[in-house]
C-alpha cells in the first residue's frame, strides 16, 4: 500500500512529465485506413517498389528540386478490375523538428488527385487546412512551385513548404519511373 508522500512524489512526477513534454502527435488514419480513402473499400491494392539508378535520380532531384534521402521508393497502385485508379506515396519528412506523414495521390496520368494528412507531430496550428491542400489539386510539376502561384500560410510556412516538396518529389519520382511503365 502505498503512502500519502509516495502518491505525491507519483502525482509530482506526472504533472512534471506532462508539463516538460507536451504531445501534439495526432494519427489520422492507418496506412489501411489512407489506402481505402484514396481508391475506395472494392480496390485491389498492389505495392510498386522502385529503384531508380544513378541517371534516374539526377532527373528525378531535377524535376523535383529536392535532394532525394532514399534509393528506394514504394508506390500503392489501385486497381478495379485490372483497371489502374491511381497511385499512392506516402512520404514521412520533418517539418521543423517533428515528422508529418502524407498520403499523396496521383491519378493515373500522374496529376495530382489528393494529400491526406496521415501524421501529424508538431503543433495543430502548424498543419495546413485542406482547403489549402485542394489549391495544389491538378497543378503540373512544373507549376508546383511558391514562385509560380502557391501561396504559403502565415504560421504554417514550414509544413506547407514540406508539402510541396513531397508533392514534387512524388510527381517526380512517376514522371521519371512510373510514367511509361509497360508501354515500351
Amino acid at each position: 500500500m502505498k503512502t500519502t508522500r509516495q502518491w505525491g512524489f507519483f502525482l509530482l512526477f506526472l504533472w512534471l512529465f506532462s508539463v516538460v513534454t507536451p504531445s501534439y502527435a495526432t494519427i489520422f488514419y492507418s496506412k489501411n485506413e489512407a489506402l481505402e480513402l484514396a481508391f475506395g473499400k472494392d480496390a485491389q491494392v498492389e505495392q510498386l517498389a522502385l529503384f531508380p539508378d544513378e541517371q534516374q535520380v539526377a532527373k528525378i532531384e531535377q524535376l523535383a528540386k529536392v535532394k532525394l534521402d532514399s534509393g528506394l521508393f514504394t508506390f500503392y497502385v489501385g486497381k478495379n478490375q485490372g483497371k489502374v485508379l491511381g497511385y499512392a506515396a506516402i512520404e514521412t519528412v520533418t517539418v521543423r523538428t517533428k515528422p508529418e506523414t502524407l498520403m499523396i495521390v496521383l491519378n493515373p496520368d500522374g496529376e495530382l488527385r489528393n494529400v491526406t494528412t496521415l501524421a501529424f507531430h508538431e503543433p495543430p496550428e502548424y498543419m495546413p487546412p485542406e482547403r489549402w491542400f485542394e489549391l495544389l489539386y491538378k497543378r503540373p510539376l512544373a507549376e508546383m512551385d511558391f514562385n509560380k502561384g502557391i501561396d504559403g500560410i502565415s504560421g504554417a510556412t514550414l509544413s506547407t513548404r514540406a508539402t510541396v516538396s513531397s508533392v514534387r518529389k512524388i510527381m517526380a519520382i512517376y514522371q521519371v519511373l512510373v510514367k511509361d511503365r509497360g508501354k515500351n
